[in-house]
């Protein structure tokens, strides 16, 4: 059975965690459309749920969870390509898959540009349609994956003494132990004490492991490590 949006209201509905099933969301006002399109990834063994506007998805906590949007481009009140932009803006790049009747290049160019997974035009091929949404929730999925590994080294670079950041700092620019202990007015033998206890606290199994788990994190975070 389709999910009922007025049940999925936040403060109703059960909250979506990133474990949860990928869910599709379809906004568009065209009620056949939005059936048609609901119906079709159910039949994919997807879940779904429909909203008529922009407004009504986001009185919703449909979006905290992992899946992806099938949006119409115009309809009354924010559009589409507004919600693209609201979305972006909000931290939440959620994959969008645009389907409109009324849709021109430089539309097409503006949500390509934006990060849309696809913009298809009515009618479509059932089969285009599901390799979209295919894609969007295989790039949601990566994206999770990604911040929450980044949000896990964090965590664990907390852990780390000043000092052991400073050393992960200089590891990450190529300098190598002599330099950073003159740099920092240690002993080498103290440098090593600090690099090992930061890959050990960063589980980082080698230097070059190390260094990619550093470039990964948020530039403000490094750039506090570095003052």
């Amino acid at each position: 059975m389709i999910s009922d949006p007025i049940a999925l209201q936040k403060g109703t509905g059960q909250p979506r965690d990133e474990s949860g099933q990928p869910l599709v969301i379809v906004v568009d006002d065209d009620a056949a459309v939005r059936e048609a399109v609901q119906e079709l990834m159910q039949s994919a063994g997807m879940e779904c749920v429909g909203f008529a506007s922009t407004r009504e998805l986001l009185e919703t906590d449909v979006l905290e969870g992992p899946g992806c949007l099938v949006l119409d481009v115009r309809m009354p009140g924010s559009s589409g390509l507004d919600l693209q932009m609201h979305l972006t803006a909000s931290g939440n790049p959620k994959p969008i898959v645009f389907l409109t009747g009324h849709g021109d290049i430089p539309m097409s160019v503006q949500a390509m540009k934006a990060g849309a997974i696809d913009f298809l035009t009515k009618p479509v091929r059932d089969q285009t349609l599901l390799d979209a949404v295919a894609a969007g929730i295989k790039r949601d999925l990566a994206q999770r994956a990604d911040a929450q590994a980044i949000r896990s080294n964090i965590k664990r670079l907390e852990t780390l003494t000043p000092r052991e950041r400073q050393v992960l700092h200089e590891v990450a620019r190529g300098r190598v132990n002599k330099q950073i202990a003159f740099d920092l007015g240690i002993s080498e033998v103290t440098v090593k004490l600090h690099r090992g206890n930061a890959m050990r606290k960063m589980q980082a199994s080698s230097i070059g492991e190390l260094v990619r788990i550093w470039e990964a994190l948020p530039g403000p975070i490094r750039a506090a490590c570095a003052a």
